[in-house]
C-alpha cells in the first residue's frame, strides 16, 4: 500500500493524441475518460485516498464555443449515463470549481452524483471543473474579508490555516504528488496553495495513452524523494 493520501493530475494531451489518430478532439476526452476510471481503480488498489483531476480550468472558458459545447456535452452525458463505476466501487465523487457559468443540467449532474456517491470511503475522486487556482485564492480572500468586515474575525487571525480552510479543497489533505501529462512541464494555475509541497511529475505520455503501470511507477518513484519541508535534508530524515 501506497503511503501517499493525496494525488494531483493534469490531464493533459486529449486534444493531440485525436489530432494524431485523425479523430475528433471529443474522441479524445471520451478516451480520456476512460483513462480517468482505470487510474482512479489503480489509486484504490494502492490505497491512495484521494485523486484530484484537472478535469476543465477557468482558463478553459477562452476556447471556442464549439469545444466548449462538445466537452460539456460529453460531460453531461457521461455524469447521466456511465457513473456506474462510483457506485460500484464505492468511489465519492466531488466537484470543486466555478460551475456558475455551466448550464443548469450539468450542475444539477454533479450535485447528484455527490450526493450518491456521498457516504462512500474508499477513494475520493474530485473533479476539477471550472476552476482555477488564482480564481478559488481570490475567492478565499473575499469570504475573509467579509468575515473581518463583519468583526467574526480580526485581521491578525488570517494565517495559512484560515485560508486553506476557505478553499475549495478545505476539508482534503494537500496533494502528495503532481503529475502532469503530455510533456508540458507547469501546472497551469492548478492547485497552487495546495501544491506548495507537492512532488511534481512530468510525463511525455499523452493522457489517453497514460496507463496503469505507469502511475505505479510513478507513485513509486515520488515514494523514495525525501521532502524536507524547509529543514536540513539529515533533520527531514530523522523526523521521518
Amino acid at each position: 500500500m501506497s503511503p501517499l493520501k493525496h494525488v494531483a493530475i493534469i490531464m493533459d494531451g486529449n486534444g493531440r493524441w485525436a489530432k494524431k489518430r485523425g479523430v475528433g478532439t471529443i474522441e479524445g476526452h471520451k478516451k480520456g475518460g476512460e483513462t480517468a476510471e482505470r487510474i482512479a481503480l489503480t489509486a484504490k488498489k494502492m490505497g491512495i485516498k484521494y485523486l484530484t483531476l484537472y478535469t476543465f480550468s477557468a482558463e478553459n472558458w477562452r476556447r471556442s464555443p464549439l469545444w466548449i459545447a462538445e466537452f460539456i456535452r460529453e460531460l453531461s452525458y457521461y455524469l447521466e449515463h456511465q457513473t456506474d463505476i462510483f457506485m460500484q466501487e464505492h468511489i465519492r465523487a466531488r466537484f470543486i470549481g466555478d460551475h456558475s457559468r455551466f448550464p443548469q443540467k450539468l450542475q444539477r449532474l454533479m450535485r447528484e452524483l455527490e450526493e450518491k456517491t456521498a457516504y462512500f470511503d474508499d477513494v475520493h475522486v474530485t473533479f476539477a471543473v471550472g476552476y482555477g487556482a488564482r480564481q478559488e485564492i481570490a475567492q478565499s480572500m473575499r469570504a475573509l474579508a467579509k468575515r473581518v468586515g463583519s468583526e467574526e474575525i480580526k485581521i491578525s487571525d488570517i494565517n495559512e490555516q484560515l485560508i486553506s480552510e476557505t478553499l475549495y479543497t478545505h476539508d482534503l489533505p494537500d496533494p502528495d504528488v503532481l503529475i502532469r501529462t503530455s510533456g508540458e512541464m507547469r501546472i497551469s494555475n492548478y492547485l497552487l496553495w495546495q501544491a506548495a509541497y507537492a512532488e511534481l511529475y512530468f510525463t511525455e505520455t499523452l493522457w489517453p495513452d497514460f496507463s496503469p503501470e505507469e502511475f505505479t511507477k510513478i507513485i513509486e518513484t515520488c515514494c523514495q524523494r525525501q521532502r524536507c519541508y524547509g529543514q536540513d535534508r539529515q533533520d527531514a530524515a530523522n523526523a521521518a
